[in-house]
């Protein structure tokens, strides 16, 4: 089946029980309540879904929910140490029910071109799936400039589009004037949404979805549309809860809104710890304060 990477895709939170193993049936539930408020994909075991704390097996589990539970395209997130276990994933996800890869830099290393591009390479070539090159030089201290980009795609047949997680929207229009209709475009940084789809952005995998999709899918087809005045108003209610998605403990603070709204508790795997203290309060003002005005749509 062709995957098109159009809409508005959730980076996935993961849920876990109380001993922090996943929350399987939480999980399934969780992403066919965002299919049916009019997501078109799920990207599982992400920076948002706390990839990098997930074993091997684990991360195929999920997919494979994931898979089962919604008939969307399922796009995990490819990322490991090491080039191996990558493209063991990779090759894995598969038969679990991936329909599409969304391919990372290896978490920690990083390095020259000449390196990064092996290690991609290596895992665009392990399956035939459509693939995504995330970019997000801010999180993984690795830029794969639109050059870069365009290199893969001349090589592998197989790599479909660009998550662009730069923060810099220019890049979405340097990628299109050397991709021109080859590459999809999506914008992987909530605040830049509007900015992205003027620039030429198809998709969006986005995180404060997971706790407020009709939100963030309205928001997406106003500025699809072109209708800058009512997507201007929506974008300016929405933006102190989107850049909660810019922050190191992002996951955690998209997590606590989930929870205030009833979706899913705000568990989280050490290192990473619940908001607590002082923090905890301002952030659950800023939620609160926000979801008082929260507009109809």
């Amino acid at each position: 089946m062709t995957v098109t990477f159009k809409g508005v895709m959730p980076a996935i939170t993961t849920p876990f029980n109380a001993d922090l193993s996943i929350d399987h049936g939480a999980l399934a539930t969780h992403v066919q309540w965002l299919v049916s408020n009019g997501c078109t994909g799920i990207v599982p075991c992400g920076s948002l879904g706390e990839g990098a704390t997930l074993t091997f097996d684990e991360k195929l589990a999920l997919i494979e929910t994931c898979a089962r539970a919604v008939d969307v395209p399922v796009i995990p997130g490819i990322a490991a140490l090491s080039t191996h276990e990558a493209v063991e994933l990779a090759k894995a996800a598969v038969t679990h029910g991936a329909r599409a890869l969304m391919v990372l830099p290896p978490y920690v290393y990083s390095s020259d071109w000449r390196e990064m591009k092996a290690h991609v390479a290596a895992v665009i070539q392990a399956t035939s799936l459509p693939c995504i090159v995330y970019n997000n030089p801010v999180a993984y201290r690795t830029d794969f400039s639109p050059a870069q980009i365009m290199e893969l795609a001349n090589e592998f047949q197989n790599v479909k589009a660009v998550k662009e997680s730069s923060t810099d929207v220019r890049r979405i229009t340097a990628i299109k004037a050397l991709a021109g209709d080859r590459l999809t475009l999506g914008v992987g940084v909530d605040d830049v949404l509007v900015e992205g789809v003027a620039a030429g952005a198809e998709f969006w995998i986005a995180g404060l979805v997971d706790a407020l999709p009709k939100e963030s899918v309205r928001l997406f087809e106003l500025a699809r549309d072109g209708k800058w005045d009512e997507a201007a108003k929506l974008y300016a209610w929405f933006l102190p809860l989107l850049r909660l998605d810019t922050v190191p403990k992002f996951v955690q603070l998209i997590k606590l809104v989930q929870e205030q709204l009833g979706i899913c508790h705000r568990r989280v795997r050490p290192p990473r710890l619940e908001l607590a203290g002082a923090e905890l309060a301002e952030a659950q003002a800023l939620i609160e304060q926000a979801l008082a005005q929260r507009p109809q749509v």
